[in-house]
């Protein structure tokens, strides 16, 4: 394998701190997908555990960069020790010089000194990750009957951007418990927080009783979907709608509903990236699952 090409760029490791490198990966991001993460210095800041590895032009512009940071998630009722990816672009006048490989497994690498037995990532290019031994896990979420209705409960809506809602929520996030126990983030607060900035139709509630913070969307008249829960004990979806007060008919989760007391169909979800593994290669979900969309990264 063939060294990159870096002969006029300048590598750099846990930037973040940098507030032009900041703004050189807002950049890089907005140019590649059209996404702006720069609410996040709002939000609380990047994951205080975050790594990126970049390479730089002697400009400042950040060419090529790919970031970790620490994601433990809750695989087949087990607690793992994970990192995710994510970040990953290469500019298109610096392509074919072998960069992203270098930065890679440059990753790579670190994830294996913190000793994390597992790293995840999002990809709508599985191919690019599968000689690493990435692995895609097949994703499904439940639908079903709405369940029948419990006595209402007070909630009110949530606004990330205001102090006392943005601390409420940091509080939930740093003591939730996981949304199931076949597969579900056990702590992610700054994906949480920027994905309901990506989304204009994702509604946040906090169910007062419950002490519960709600992520869902009604897409239609009478069609109900939950996106996260984040609670240090995850109420039944009956609560939940009464909370909000849904008259629902029709249910979808994304994620396996296993502490909801109720139950929906296994439905294959094509959200148009494939969530990867590496690591634990030989074991495969006990459930059909999915990641709440609320940690995707």
């Amino acid at each position: 394998m063939s060294a990159a090409d870096t002969s006029d760029l300048i590598f750099r490791q846990d930037y973040f701190s940098d507030p032009a490198a900041w703004e050189a990966l807002v950049s890089l991001l907005d140019d590649t997908f059209g996404i702006d993460i720069d609410p996040l210095r709002k939000l609380g800041g990047a994951d205080p555990t975050s790594m990126p590895f970049g390479w730089f032009n002697e400009e400042g512009i950040l060419v090529a960069n790919l970031s970790a940071f620490a994601m433990p998630f809750v695989f087949n009722g087990r607690l793992i020790n994970a990192a995710a990816l994510q970040s990953g672009a290469v500019r298109p006048p610096w392509r074919g010089r072998g960069l992203y490989r270098d930065v890679t497994c440059k990753a790579l690498a670190w994830c294996e000194a913190q000793s994390f037995e597992a790293i995840i990532l999002y990809t709508d290019k599985p191919g690019l990750y599968e000689p690493y031994g990435f692995r895609s896990l097949p994703l499904h979420k439940y639908a079903g009957p709405a369940p029948a209705p419990a006595s209402p409960t007070a909630s009110r809506a949530l606004q990330p951007h205001n102090a006392s809602d943005l601390a409420l929520l940091q509080d939930l996030l740093r003591n939730r418990t996981p949304v199931s126990e076949t597969l579900a983030v056990a702590s992610s607060p700054a994906m949480f927080l920027i994905n309901t900035q990506f989304d204009r139709d994702i509604r946040l509630n906090y169910l007062e009783e419950s002490k519960a913070a709600i992520a869902w969307k009604v897409p239609a008249s009478g069609h109900f979907i939950l996106l996260d829960v984040v609670a240090p004990e995850i109420p039944p979806l009956a609560a939940i709608l009464a909370g909000l007060g849904i008259q629902a008919t029709a249910v979808d989760t994304l994620f396996r509903p296993d502490k909801l007391g109720w139950s929906g169909a296994a439905v294959a979800y094509e959200g148009g990236t494939r969530l990867m593994l590496r690591g634990v290669e030989a074991v495969g979900l006990d459930h059909p699952a999915m990641l709440s969309p609320m940690a995707d990264f």
